[in-house]
């Protein structure tokens, strides 16, 4: 059947649109992640050899993974100032809706100190998307918070959790009225995981605040259930009509060899703890699933990652494209709600995989749509080249090319050309 005449299987309203996130794009923020940036940029760039040389682009990258200055977050890609430029892209892009994350470290520099130009920047910053006809979904917290926060004990104490309640109390009478879509938080078993348990091959901790404790990462893991939950109850109470959920890092975990019982076991006790325990602790409180994919991984009986070599992207991350359908499916089988996939896409400079990543994507959203699963919408990681966190700047995730040696200019890619040229067709 020709494709011009084929039905079509996402609705008028699917939400087709790209992410962001404040502390990567922006430029100029201070929080607790700027600290540590400034804190580790020597060592990450001691350590870069050690750490990262397995990557497949090693040769091209070496000379800035091992620079100070990639480590550094800085001006960012200035998308504070150049947002509205940044919006045009969307459009030409076909994109019709837009996430983003708001800074806290903005909005509440000091403990309870509004700065009242952030908050109106951020007002404006919605009012531009709305009049392009872009569906703002904001990202309330995206790992980054103040420093007076993290001074505190941030979210590993319980008693902080009633300023995370202010801050969502601020967003709800300031901005909620203009929205319809809200997630609360991102990504919270990467955050506590990196933050609280993993080590990197240098025997570093990845993420700040550095501190290696299962308890620490418990209580944290488990004050951020609460925190959404509490988040939930206020977007609630002050605007019934939000739809909210989190976004949440789901990985599709399969078995080494699914014919060894061990694997299997191992199998699934990484999924239920990784991808479902957060979600059912909070499914009386999210309208829609919100998900992250990036990785398929394979488990032996020990719970030891065996992906396959190849093929894989720039970050050396074993790329399966198509590993989103049995996570679609799955994830609807345990609650039977709205998924949106609120990030997905891949490290590619020289944007060879990234069309084919779409494409394989779109088509295990096809398949899912195709067997009732409801699917709200797709968010592409990211719309422009950003700060990879302890990564630095040589990751290229962008749909559009950031070049910060000249001027931050923006260049839309080939493989994003060829996506909005899709999503004319499947609209």
């Amino acid at each position: 059947m020709p494709e011009d005449v084929k039905q079509k299987i996402f609705p008028k309203d699917f939400l087709w649109g790209a992410s962001t996130a404040g502390h990567q794009v922006d430029g100029g923020c201070h929080d607790q992640w700027t600290v540590w940036e400034l804190d580790n940029a020597s060592e990450l760039a001691k350590t870069a050899r050690e750490r990262i040389n397995y990557v497949p682009v090693w040769d091209k990258v070496k000379t800035q993974a091992e620079d100070p200055d990639n480590y550094i977050s800085g001006a960012a890609v200035e998308h504070y100032r150049h947002y509205r430029q940044d919006f045009d892209l969307l459009k030409q892009l076909n994109f019709n809706s837009f996430r983003f994350s708001i800074e806290w470290s903005r909005l509440e520099p000091e403990q309870g100190q509004w700065n009242q130009a952030a908050i109106d920047h951020y007002y404006d910053y919605i009012k531009e998307l709305k009049k392009r006809q872009i569906e703002p979904v904001l990202n309330i917290w995206h790992w980054t918070h103040p420093v007076w926060f993290e001074q505190k004990g941030g979210f590993k104490k319980y008693s902080n959790l009633k300023y995370f309640e202010k801050f969502v109390r601020k967003i709800a009478h300031e901005y909620g009225k203009d929205l319809k879509y809200v997630i609360t938080i991102n990504e919270p078993n990467v955050y506590s995981a990196f933050g609280y348990l993993v080590e990197d091959v240098s025997s570093r901790h990845r993420w700040p605040p550095e501190e290696k404790s299962v308890l620490s990462f418990a209580r944290v893991y488990w004050n951020l259930i609460l925190a959404h939950k509490r988040a939930y109850k206020v977007l609630k109470r002050v605007h019934p009509h939000l739809q909210i959920g989190i976004a949440l890092q789901l990985g599709n975990i399969q078995a080494k060899d699914p014919h060894d019982i061990l694997d299997e076991i191992s199998t699934k006790l990484m999924r239920y703890f990784w991808n479902w325990w957060f979600l059912r602790r909070i499914n009386k409180y999210q309208d829609f699933i919100g998900m992250n994919y990036y990785f398929t991984d394979y488990y032996d009986s020990i719970f030891k990652r065996q992906d396959p070599t190849a093929p894989i992207s720039d970050t050396g991350w074993y790329m399966e494209p198509e590993g989103l359908y049995p996570i679609l499916m799955r994830a609807w089988d345990h609650f039977k709600k709205p998924i949106i996939v609120t990030e997905n896409g891949v490290a590619d400079s020289e944007d060879q995989y990234r069309r084919w990543w779409i494409e394989e994507t779109i088509v295990a959203m096809e398949r899912a749509t195709s067997q009732g699963v409801e699917i709200r919408g797709y968010f592409h990681w990211s719309l422009l080249d950003n700060f990879e966190w302890a990564m630095g700047w040589w990751p290229k995730f962008g749909l559009v090319a950031v070049d910060r040696q000249n001027g931050m200019k923006r260049t839309i890619r080939e493989s994003a050309k060829w996506f909005a040229e899709k999503i004319a067709k499947l609209s």
